[in-house]
């Protein structure tokens, strides 16, 4: 990737690894978590209702009308237990076990006291605990990363994530979250360019009165406020950051992010490179071709060595190559 970071930390429903931790005594291994993607990040395997105390195999739970965790036979509440469970951070992303009563993302069954089916409305109630402490984090359930644009945002999301906890993780100066930010600007570009401007002045204000500071106190009391300063920035900036990421890349976005590539190289390319590559997103524009297309076009002449700011940026490799990602029209 052109900007490196710590390997992504993602949390992930036990059962989806192939630990028989279901209610059925079995497992939902998925072989996209443990064959492609647990090659590229560390696992944060979790099972709430192991970790509350249920056997296996065990009596299989439900969510009533209103969002109370009870075993089928209504005769056990296990919703306060659940709520006391621990929750895991620097984490940088999460997949669930779709359809669970305690992990499902979305549509999940609610039943009411009789045991008919209310709706499907319900969202599980630990991954709706994880959900509304982490907003920002990048969720999914593993059914929906069967759908290879949803695969994509999730995946992209995850690794920008990690390389943004790598750089606030650690003692960090002004000019490397400038450097990070200038790393990301097709990436932003191509997610939510308001957010992108937003994050450039929170960038730009960095460091701004520590000078000040440090001039009128202590050399300790500089330093602590100083600290402080940073922290509050790299607060301010992941907010932005991880908020634009979570915006869907659309395909008129992300032409135009390939647009400004090009305006940036095009007056240097002969004709026929020039037409090549105008054409290529014009192609991906409406539909007609995949995004790595227009992108290997981009890579290629990174490569080059003419175009360093090119070659940096995350844009053209914003997850490891072997996940086949960005393929799909």
């Amino acid at each position: 990737m052109a900007d490196g970071g710590a390997r992504p930390r993602v949390g992930v429903s036990d059962c989806l690894l192939g630990a028989e931790v279901r209610f059925d005594g079995g497992h939902k291994r998925s072989r996209f978590l443990t064959d492609e993607l647990g090659a590229y990040v560390d696992w944060v395997p979790y099972c709430p209702e192991v970790e509350i105390g249920l056997g296996t195999p065990r009596e299989p739970i439900r969510l009533t009308a209103g969002d109370r965790l009870v075993n089928r036979g209504g005769t056990l509440d296990h919703t306060e237990v659940m709520a006391r469970l621990p929750l895991a951070f620097g984490l940088d992303g999460y997949v669930f076990k779709a359809k669970s009563p305690s992990c499902g993302v979305f549509g999940i069954a609610r039943y009411r006291p009789s045991g008919e089916l209310f709706d499907h409305a319900g969202r599980g109630l630990y991954a709706a605990r994880v959900m509304a402490e982490f907003p920002l984090l990048a969720t999914e359930d593993e059914g929906r990363l069967n759908d290879p644009g949803l695969r994509e945002a999730f995946v992209e999301r995850v690794f920008a994530a990690a390389r943004l906890r790598g750089l606030f993780s650690r003692a960090w100066e002004v000019r490397e979250l400038v450097g990070f930010h200038a790393r990301h600007k097709l990436q932003l570009l191509a997610h939510d360019p308001a957010r992108y401007a937003e994050a450039g002045r929170i960038v730009a204000g960095a460091g701004s009165g520590a000078g000040v500071a440090a001039a009128r106190a202590s050399v300790t009391a500089a330093r602590a406020s100083v600290t402080a300063a940073r922290a509050s920035v790299a607060a301010a900036y992941e907010a932005v950051f991880l908020a634009a990421l979570a915006g869907r890349a659309t395909l008129g976005r992300t032409a135009n992010a390939l647009q400004h590539a090009y305006s940036r190289i095009g007056r240097e390319l002969d004709q026929p490179r020039r037409d090549d590559l105008v054409a290529r997103i014009d192609a991906y524009r409406l539909g007609q071709e995949p995004l790595s297309v227009p992108v290997a076009l981009l890579a290629h002449y990174a490569s080059s060595g003419e175009w360093p700011w090119l070659a940096e940026q995350t844009f053209l490799a914003p997850f490891p190559a072997g996940l086949r990602l960005r393929h799909h029209v």
